[in-house]
This record gives structure tokens, sequence and C-alpha cells, in this order.
């Protein structure tokens, strides 16, 4: 394993800055102590920042030795919030504040690119510019879209831009990198169907909506094992039905709440025309009406596949190519999708071990993500920043036209 000296020597200073963040976790557009902490650090270290940018969003600039006058550039991002759970840890850097927790490693995230920041400021071994992105609200907040709403990509103009995230259950040490879809597509739905009350022991009286949202839950599975092709992904989970309030009342009305999984669109457009037609007839089958609402929200994250086999390149230098897995896709979804719609680019998974990093006083859980239970590994921050500089060194090196600039 290749890592960089320097960040290895640091890399203590780095970790306490990463337990201060995951003792103070903010949520979704909250994120204004951590924006101050990481704006500091990176002043500290003589880098320009940009405050403000999706609200909270912090952008770091890291001019080159020619000042940035080659006008080349790429972006490396880490997101920062927090997810609204209450922690299990009862170590010294839990969190402080209840219902809150870094319970998916945006701390991690954030401790990663800041060691990269510090040693880009030290070592500009490169022309161009390397723009530090430092993302608010990607635990459904779409941080990454009102960046670029705010004109992320007008104002820092970068050829191609790159993220990273901690995947448990892999063996630190290891990277995941795959060109196509390797998360998916995050939408969630709300159906309503009204019927009429009546008592439970006279149920002819009404029109019972309760067995109508059963027909429809199992309905809908049959989307997925009669109208998809087998060999396309979907997921559709309703995981919320809420009706009734006495026993022995028939209720007027049912809501079902759930998830859509998808890697593509046109998987998504079959799945949603055919929830609604199913939840439509299915209720005037049966003498309800239906009130059908989709969200769309995230799209699926699809790595680019020139910028995908350039960071496959660079982990293998850092690791060894037998320790650069293929990503297996995951129905997990992420907001750096929108900047891979915006710019080419490539997600990767850097493993977190199997949680035995955990220090005394961690929850019983194991420690995945979003697990009450769940820590950084901070053995990864040296590996994580080795390939973030090595990254943005040997790309801004290239060609212009080598892989797959925009």
């Amino acid at each position: 394993m290749k890592l960089i000296d320097s960040i290895v020597t640091q890399a203590a200073g780095i970790a306490a800055v990463r337990r201060e963040i995951h003792a103070h976790p903010e949520l979704c557009f909250e994120e204004v102590r951590t924006a101050d902490l990481v704006a500091a650090k990176l002043t500290e270290w003589g880098i320009p920042v940009r405050r403000g940018m999706g609200t909270t969003g912090v952008v770091g600039i890291v001019h080159g030795r020619d000042g940035g006058a080659c006008g080349r550039a790429i972006g490396l991002r880490a997101d920062m919030d927090a997810l609204p759970m209450q922690e299990h840890n009862h170590f010294a850097h839990a969190s402080q504040h209840a219902g809150k927790m870094h319970a998916c490693g945006h701390d991690g995230h954030t401790a990663m690119l800041l060691a990269a920041a510090q040693h880009f400021a030290k070592h500009r071994n490169f022309d161009g510019t390397v723009y530090l992105i430092f993302q608010p609200a990607e635990e459904g907040g779409g941080g990454a879209r009102e960046m670029i709403k705010d004109g992320l990509f007008t104002e820092f103009p970068v050829e191609a831009v790159f993220g990273m995230h901690n995947w448990p259950g892999l063996p630190a040490g290891n990277f995941a990198a795959s060109t196509g879809p390797v998360m998916a597509s995050s939408n969630d739905f709300t159906i309503t169907i009204r019927g009429k009350g009546a008592h439970a022991a006279m149920p002819h009286n009404g029109i019972d909506p309760v067995p109508v949202a059963c027909q429809m839950v199992m309905g809908f599975q049959t989307i997925i094992s009669r109208n998809k092709k087998p060999v396309d992904a979907g997921v559709i989970s309703v995981t919320m039905i809420h009706t009734g309030e006495a026993n022995n009342v028939v209720p007027d009305s049912a809501e079902l709440r759930g998830t859509v999984r998808t890697f593509t669109y046109e998987v998504l457009d079959l799945i949603e025309r055919r929830m609604k037609e199913i939840a439509e007839h299915l209720c005037a089958a049966y003498g309800t009406t239906c009130e059908f609402q989709f969200n769309r929200n995230y799209p699926p994250t699809v790595n680019h596949p020139a910028e995908t086999a350039f960071a496959r390149e660079v982990l293998a230098e850092i690791v060894g190519p037998e320790r650069v897995l293929a990503q297996e896709p995951t129905m997990g979804a992420e907001d750096f999708a929108y900047m891979l719609q915006a710019k080419p680019g490539c997600y990767v998974f850097i493993a977190n071990g199997d949680g035995t990093h955990r220090e005394m006083g961690h929850g019983e859980g194991p420690c995945m993500l979003h697990n009450p239970s769940y820590d950084f590994n901070d053995d990864l921050i040296p590996l994580g920043a080795t390939y973030w500089v090595r990254l943005a060194e040997k790309w801004l090196a290239q060609p212009r036209a080598t892989g797959g600039a925009a």
C-alpha cells in the first residue's frame, strides 16, 4: 500500500477533527458548525473558500504551482450532514445531540477530503486547480442539486467530478469501482384509499378500504415479477399502512406509503405507470376512490466509463489491482447522482472494515450504515486522502482530451 508519508504524519490531527464533527452532528442544511470548522481549517492552511453555496456548502479552491493558469480543473466532493437518529455508542466522541448521529460516515468523508486539502496546501504538485466540494444535505435534502442550482459548476468549471463513500463489511484496504449504475434512484409514494366507514359487525353498510389496501400491496409485487424484465432491477416496498382507530369500526380510509428503487428511468417509468393503474383500477373495482402521489427524488448514480477506468487505475497504483474490486450495485441512493448528471466522473467505495476498529463503549449493533452503533474507521483517513491527492495529480497531468474530460 503506497500511502503519502505527509498525510500519514498528519492523520491523527485530522482524526481528531473527524471526531469533533461526529460529536456535533448537524442535519440537512443545518451544517453551520461543520461548515465553519471546514472553512476555518482550509483558511488556516491558506486555501481560499467560497461559503454558502447550496445554503451551507463550502468550496475550497486550491491552485497548483502554475496558479491555475492552465485552466485545467477537477472537483473532489465530500458530504457533511448527519442523520436524524439516536446514537447507541457511548465512547468519548459519541453524539452530544439527541436524535442526531453521523451514522453514514459523512464525518469521515469530510475528514478524508480535509486531509487531502492539507497536503495540497503544502505540496501543490500539479498545474491547474483542484476544487474541494464540501456538500450539505445528502441525506434526503438534495444538497448536490442545490449547489448545482447555485452555480457550482458555472463558478467552478471542472472537467470531471469524483466522490467516495465508505462501505462497511468490506475488509479495510480495499476499494470498489465500476462503470454504470452503482446506486439506485430513490422515489416515494403515498396512496390514499377512500371508502365508507361502518360498524365492524355490519360491514355491508360500508365500503371497507382495508382489503383494498391488502390487495394493492400484493398487486404491486406483480409489477416486479410479471411486468418488468427479470434482468432489470427494481424494488417496490410498501413500508407503512395507516388505517383505523378502533377494533369495531370499519375505517373510511387507508393510506399506503413506501419507496421505489430502480437503476434506470425506463424501469422507473414502467413501475410508476403500473402502480397508478393498479391502484386506481383496484379501487374502482371495490367501489372506493384513490388518491395517488408519486415523488421522484434522487436519480440513479451512474459512473462514467472513462472516468471510472481512470479512478481504478489510480486506486490500483495505491493498493494493488487485486484490492480494486467490482462495485456491486446497491439499491441505496446517493445525491452525487446529480453531479454525475452534470459532469463526467466516478463514485467509488472505500472499505470500512467489519467494525472491530470501534472503541470501548460502542453499541451492540453491527457497524453498518444507518445503524445506531456505526462509527467511521479513522484508519481510512490517510488511505482515502492519498487517493484524492493521487487522483487529482494524475488527472491534471494527463492531456486534456484523455479520460473523457468535458
